[in-house]
Formats: structure tokens, sequence, C-alpha cells
């Protein structure tokens, strides 16, 4: 059995690597996955425990236990907001092959979903990223994400707390890159050629009709139905994709505008699964705008576990 900790997972999972491992993962069938989340801190807070569990059979079982608490990014020294375990099971005999850092993982998996719905969506000659959002997931989009469009030459942050944003630009390296905080949300949206969220805001912060022709919007950070980062212009404006069918009304960004009927569900054009696969097309010409909802799951867990495994037994 492999014990991971967050810096063994950091050194072997580069995200072009990472993001290769999870395409080729893609061509393969969505596998079964359970999904729980217990709301029900003491104290009152807005923290959650998950429990997510795929099971590719014949292959592989994983399994990850992770808590959210929002509020540790405000601690003093701060903690991350998302901890946990993954555990990769042996899905012929049932054996533990590895236990992994949850914090590390989750970010590591999560940032590279995105790249890959960059990769896939955005324009090759994509110049300008705009992070919107501050916290410890945001410096693994920017390397995610520059990662696979390296033509990237500028990137702006943007947090509804000026001085963090100021923090993450100054603390970003990137050879080549300009990185700065951005001052204003909307001026912002309409000079980028992507736009990553990673909030956990319950009102659009994108307003669509600033977007130019040709974004790209990636939005993570929506994991309830209550919560919403893209306005309902900006889904009108848009060639909407997701992660998966199966979860994409567990985020308020896709069952929202469902509900309200701004959004059909045959109008989503496709999940990444058929993008991997090529049975559905991508971006359609340069002016196209495109939005990809990062919904997460288990079977992410388990594509990044086994990839990690892989890595480690190779030395």
């Amino acid at each position: 059995m492999l014990v991971v900790d967050a810096k063994t997972v950091e050194r072997n999972l580069p995200y072009p690597q990472l993001v290769a491992a999870l395409h080729e993962a893609h061509r393969t069938p969505l596998p079964p996955r359970i999904r729980t989340i217990v709301s029900a801190d003491p104290s009152g807070r807005e923290n959650d425990f998950l429990a997510l569990t795929a099971w590719a059979p014949g292959d592989m079982i994983a399994a990850k236990l992770v808590s959210v608490f929002p509020g540790n990014l405000a601690s003093s020294p701060g903690r991350p907001s998302v901890q946990g375990v993954v555990v990769l099971f042996d899905g012929e005999d049932g054996s533990v092959r590895l236990v992994a850092d949850g914090a590390a993982m989750t970010v590591r998996k999560t940032a590279a979903d995105s790249a890959l719905g960059v990769q896939l969506l955005s324009r090759e000659d994509s110049a300008v990223l705009l992070v919107v959002g501050a916290g410890g997931l945001a410096p693994h989009v920017i390397r995610s994400h520059t990662s696979v469009r390296p033509g990237i030459e500028q990137v702006l942050v943007w947090n509804r707390t000026p001085a963090r944003a100021v923090a993450l630009a100054t603390a970003t390296d990137l050879p080549g890159v300009r990185v700065a905080a951005a001052a204003d949300l909307d001026e912002a949206c309409a000079q980028a050629d992507i736009i990553t969220c990673v909030t956990m805001s319950t009102t659009p912060l994108v307003q669509g009709d600033v977007l130019r022709p040709g974004t790209h919007l990636d939005l993570i950070g929506s994991y309830t139905p209550s919560m919403r980062e893209a306005d309902d212009a900006a889904v009108r404006r848009s060639a909407v994709f997701v992660d998966t069918r199966e979860d994409m009304r567990r985020t308020g960004d896709i069952c929202q505008p469902l509900d309200s009927g701004v959004l059909l569900e045959s109008g989503i054009r496709g999940d990444l699964f058929q993008l991997c696969s090529g049975s559905v097309p991508g971006r359609m010409d340069d002016a196209e705008i495109t939005l990809f909802k990062n919904v997460g799951g288990a079977h992410l867990d388990l594509f990044t576990a086994r990839h990690l495994m892989e890595q480690l037994q190779r030395g």
C-alpha cells in the first residue's frame, strides 16, 4: 500500500500529464458512483462533509472522504478549506493500493478537469486568462490553464476582497506571463479570452453582456443548486458543455437556467466523455462563446488516483 503526502501528490501529478491522462480516461465509460453530503455542523457554520465513491468494474475503486470548511481560509495561520483522503482499492481483490492526501488530490483533479475543458473548447490563440476568486484553488487553475494554453501572456485576478487578489498576483511567478490584480470585474471579463471562476458565490458574478466573442467561460466553484457564478445572459450567449450530464443538476449554474427555461437540456451540446471520444464537436468557430461547467465527481478521483499510482510505480 502506498501512502502519499501532499508534496508527493504535487510532484507526481504535473498538469500536462494529468490532463492527458484525464483525456484518455474520458474515452472509457463513466463508472458507477455514489455521492453523500452531510451538512450538519452543530455550530451552525456552513461546513460540509462529503463521501464520494466510484467503481470501475474489474479495475479500481476510489473513495474520497473530504471536509469543506470555507472559514479555514480566514483563520490565522490560514488552513485549506478542503481536507481529506483519497483511497484507491483494487477492483479485483479489494485490497488497499493507495492512500493520498485528499486536499492535494482534490485541487489537482479539479484544476485538471477544467484545463481539459480549456484545451478542448477555448481558442488556441487565447492570450488573457481571468481568474475570478483568489482562494486555495486559484493558483492551481492558473498553472493548469497556462499549461494547456502556453500562448497566455497575461493573467488577471479578481476577488471580492481586493487585497487577496493582489496577494495572489504578487505571489504568482510565471516566466513570460504578466500577472496582475483586476479592480473592475466587468472590465476584466471584457478583456479576457478565458474566464475561470473559483468562488462559492450564490449570486452570478460574470455578466454575459460584457463577454466578447470567442470567450471561453470555465465555471468551477458552484457545487450546490444554490450557488451560481454566471448569469442568464452568459448562458444564453454560450454553447454550453458540462463534464458529466448525470451530475449537471447539482449546480445552480445549470439547474437554475434549466428550471427557468433559459436553458433546455437539449441545448447542452455535450460532456467531456462525448468531447474526448469525438462524438460531439467542441468550439465551432473563433467567435463562439463556450461555457464549461465543472461539476466534478468521484470518477475524477478514481482517474487521478489511478494515474498517480501508475506514476509512482514507474518511479
